[in-house]
């Protein structure tokens, strides 16, 4: 289970924006080793504030490893003749890391893996960059011999859909009936650099399929809007910002809103601190009533989709009906200028081999 994960301690804090600032699939700096220890030890004290506010740490870990045992159970249910599966969280920079994960897995002799991203909608820096580690990992002989196979994106799986939805209309359930439909819902999802965007990251895209996937089970009940948050840096990313967005509304007298968090699957410092802490009060402050849709993290509509998306993975694979890789997780960026990219899509679509 692929994720950027998030500091399970405070003092953890540190490691963890370093590891993310080093990371030139997320955020391309120049001089990047030298530069990310140093953007990492500035920023490390505000980011700590956070954590401590949010109940000291990221909840991210503890939710995808109930994600995952819940998952694998139903799984030995579904499909028995692959059974007993086990899920391995694989975090890209906080722990457990890959490196730490590829190790425990050499140790328990597994033969047969799935990467299966945490992320529903595929990026280059994040499900991308997340498989380039298990590559590098992988490559080197650190889990032995594994027979891979890759879940790449799955940002419109009926499930995954559903729980979302749900989770929306219970937040408009908290307005009044009379001014419900007037409601606006921002889905709100992590914004890239547009350094990313412009070498034809398919993200962007994919995210609007995820909220016109919700917005068809409303029936277009509301007003809605896809904005972006998150932004790291000096660099262009792409917008419009969430915060801006929250302002601009107000400004044009719509003060009812929703916020949706469209490409995060559970809470941690973007839903628990950007959204609740920041925004919701921002918006409060404007005069607006302003609410947020949950984070899927204990669903069982949720979960169930994730058992359903490897369900048919391991049945479609197993019967030669899909190969290891997706046909669009096997093109590159047409902008894209990373062997590593092209080399882990390679040993990913042999099985990894």
């Amino acid at each position: 289970m692929l994720n950027m994960g998030g500091p399970s301690t405070v003092p953890e804090t540190y490691d963890f924006l370093r590891n993310l600032f080093m990371d030139g699939d997320l955020i391309p700096l120049p001089f990047q080793r030298v530069l990310a220890p140093l953007i990492a030890k500035r920023r490390t004290p505000q980011i700590e504030k956070q954590y401590v506010d949010i109940g000291g740490g990221s909840p991210i870990l503890r939710y995808t490893d109930y994600q995952g045992a819940a998952m694998c159970a139903l799984l030995d249910e579904l499909h028995p003749e692959t059974a007993p599966h086990k899920h391995y969280v694989a975090f890209r920079y906080a722990n457990p890391l890959t490196q730490e994960t590829a190790r425990r897995m050499r140790e328990d002799g597994i033969k047969r893996a799935i990467a299966f991203t945490q992320y529903p909608q595929y990026s280059c820096s994040t499900t991308g960059s997340s498989l380039n580690e298990l590559f590098r990992r992988g490559r080197a002989g650190e889990m032995g011999e594994v027979e891979w196979s890759v879940i790449d994106r799955w940002g419109t799986h009926p499930g995954f859909i559903k729980a979302v939805t749900q989770n929306v209309e219970a937040a408009l359930s908290k307005f009044e009936p009379s001014s419900r439909s007037d409601v606006v819902l921002l889905f709100s999802a992590h914004s890239l650099p547009m350094s990313v965007v412009n070498r034809g990251d398919p993200y962007v895209l994919e995210v609007a399929a995820s909220v016109n996937a919700v917005m068809d089970q409303l029936g277009h009940s509301n007003p809605y809007r896809l904005v972006w948050q998150s932004q790291v840096g000096p660099s262009a990313w792409l917008g419009m910002q969430t915060g801006e967005a929250i302002k601009g509304l107000a400004r044009l007298g719509k003060k009812q809103v929703i916020l949706v968090p469209i490409a995060f699957t559970s809470d941690h410092i973007e839903t628990l601190y950007e959204l609740d802490m920041e925004y919701i009060k921002e918006g409060k402050e404007l005069g607006m009533e302003i609410r947020r849709s949950e984070s899927l993290n204990e669903s069982p509509v949720f979960i169930r989709a994730l058992a359903d998306i490897v369900s048919q993975h391991l049945s479609d694979f197993s019967s030669g009906k899909i190969d290891p890789t997706s046909v669009q997780m096997g093109l590159r960026c047409p902008g894209c200028k990373s062997a590593t990219c092209g080399q882990q899509k390679h040993w990913f679509a042999r099985g990894g081999r």
